[in-house]
Formats: C-alpha cells, structure tokens, sequence
C-alpha cells in the first residue's frame, strides 16, 4: 500500500476520523483538500464526482505494490480497511462483545448524529425549506449526546472502551468539535469532555486536528 491519498476538508468530522486513522497506524498520506463551500462546493465537479460519486469526504486512494490502484469513501469502512491490514496500533478490542460495542458507539455517532447535521442537510434545511439551520444542528446533537454519555459511561476507562483508543473514540472527537460550532453546552457529558481531553495529548490527535491542516481557514 503506497501513494496515499486522502481528498478530504479540513472541518469535515468524517474527514477528520481518516485522518486520525493514518495517522493512529503511522500511515503517510498526501493531503488533498477538497472545499465543501467554493466554486459551489468542489465535490460536486465532474472531477470528483468520478472518484466519489456520492460526492462527499472523504475519499482514500493508494497503489498497491503490483500497480493496481484502489479506491474507497466512506470514513467507517476506510477504518475497517486499515485496521485489518494494519491491525497494530488496534481501533477494536480483542473481545467480540467489547467490539460489538465500539462499533455501537461509533455508529451512534456515524448515523445518529452527524448525517443529520452535515453540510448538505443544513443547506437545504436553510436553502430551500427556510428553517432554523443552527437549531436543527444542535437538536441533534444534544440527542445523540445525551445518549453517547449514558451508553459510554459503564465502558469508558480512559478512552471511550476502557484504556485504549478504539473507533468509538475516532469518531467522538471530532463531533464535539461539530457540537460547538451549534453552540451546544457541553457540560451535562462529563465523561465525553474527560476522554476528549486524554485524546487530545496525543500526537496522532493533535496532527489531525482542522486548525492544523493545510486548508483551514484562519479563525
């Protein structure tokens, strides 16, 4: 596996978890940044659309040592790819049961929170049906926060699944991150902010952060 290339936005959450992942496995990887807002939104030129038709961030390309060259979106499988070509530093638990639940929570994240607040919806909740955008972002993030809390609290040890870092947390950070943008007070999750803090003094979690990527845009 060589020649990464990871297509992606800086603020994207589910860009944001691949980043995280190359960088938890080690993995060097071109950036290429892909802007959600100019020129009508780059991932729906004719380029990319080739490569994503579904027109969204991230996309993971790479050539394999025989020349064939692969392809895949969608932050969750890309996760799942590198952890079983890559399984150490490991995204799951040995335990089935404790691997069940990981990707519980991460799912909790991947389609109960962060579908329903992204860029394409809130333009057409704004855009087109003329609606409370910002409102409609944090309603959902305050319930899918409330129910992460209470599903992670009796696993959590440091990270989300005990004491080391899983999927569940990938996908956690980067949603509080989300969370703030819609002004949502943070405060009734303890056990979040605890683990978001532990992951955020690591160096894998500091290099993926938006602030740090090529394209952010300046405060």
């Amino acid at each position: 596996m060589k020649a990464l290339r990871l297509h992606n936005y800086w603020r994207s959450s589910a860009s944001w978890r691949v980043r995280l992942g190359l960088h938890l496995k080690g993995l060097k990887f071109e950036y290429v940044p892909v802007h959600l807002l100019q020129d009508g939104g780059q991932q729906n030129t004719e380029a990319y659309r080739a490569l994503n038709p579904m027109r969204t961030v991230p996309t993971l390309e790479w050539t394999e040592d025989d020349g064939t060259a692969r392809r895949l979106s969608q932050s969750l499988p890309i996760l799942e790819y590198l952890e079983a070509r890559f399984p150490s530093p490991a995204f799951l638990p040995k335990d089935l049961y404790l691997q069940a639940k990981t990707r519980m929570l991460a799912e909790m994240v991947n389609s109960g929170i962060q579908p329903l607040q992204n860029l394409a919806v809130l333009q057409r909740i704004k855009g087109e049906l003329k609606a409370d955008d910002k409102a409609w972002g944090a309603h959902w993030n305050v319930r899918g926060l409330e129910a992460l809390e209470a599903a992670v609290k009796p696993l959590a040890g440091r990270y989300c699944v005990g004491d080391e870092v899983s999927l569940a947390d990938i996908c956690l950070v980067p949603q509080l991150y989300g969370a703030r943008r819609f002004a949502v007070d943070l405060t009734p999750y303890p056990t979040l902010l605890r683990i978001e803090a532990a992951c955020n003094e690591l160096p894998a979690f500091q290099a993926a952060h938006p602030d740090r990527q090529p394209d952010a845009a300046p405060a």
